[in-house]
């Protein structure tokens, strides 16, 4: 994945839509190095795997990476996106699908949901403020098979 600078727009609902398509692309690509930049150290998250969980480093064990490598097809339906905030925070909401994998390696349509609270915060590439995740809930809809076990199913 290409390395793209900070989420700097002064438009509430941008930033919802750019922090959105840079999750999509990093998840998609499995890269969990993009997936960090967009996010606070002190994120406090839950998941379609994780319970609450706080801080990046939980956050990328306890769901990205047992999520990420067992998808395919993440995309967040960027014109779903809605948002809006004050000042230096904001807030969006979006729909996304991904496939996933049953035991046996059977794949199967794996649509969700997903909050994000940002902050826009000081950093070395953005003295301004860049947009970053201090919250995000992502869940699957409703009867959706709440486990994925990778293209080849589960290993013994």
């Amino acid at each position: 994945m290409s390395d793209q600078g900070p989420i700097v727009t002064d438009n509430h609902l941008e930033a919802a839509r750019q922090w959105f398509a840079r999750l999509s692309a990093a998840c998609a690509a499995v890269d969990y190095e993009a997936g960090r930049r967009i996010f606070a150290d002190d994120v406090a998250s839950f998941g379609t795997k994780a319970d609450i969980v706080v801080g990046l480093e939980p956050l990328q064990s306890n769901q990205w990476e047992g999520i990420w490598p067992n998808i395919a097809d993440f995309v967040v339906d960027l014109d779903s996106v809605r948002g809006g905030g004050d000042g230096d925070s904001a807030w969006g909401i979006a729909t996304w699908t991904s496939t996933g994998f049953s035991e046996n390696g059977d794949s199967f349509d794996r649509p969700g949901r997903a909050t994000i609270a940002l902050e826009r915060r000081s950093s070395n590439s953005a003295p301004g403020g860049e947009w970053l995740a201090v919250h995000t809930h992502f869940s699957l809809n409703p009867g959706t098979p709440p486990r994925t076990y990778g293209q080849g199913g589960a290993r013994a």
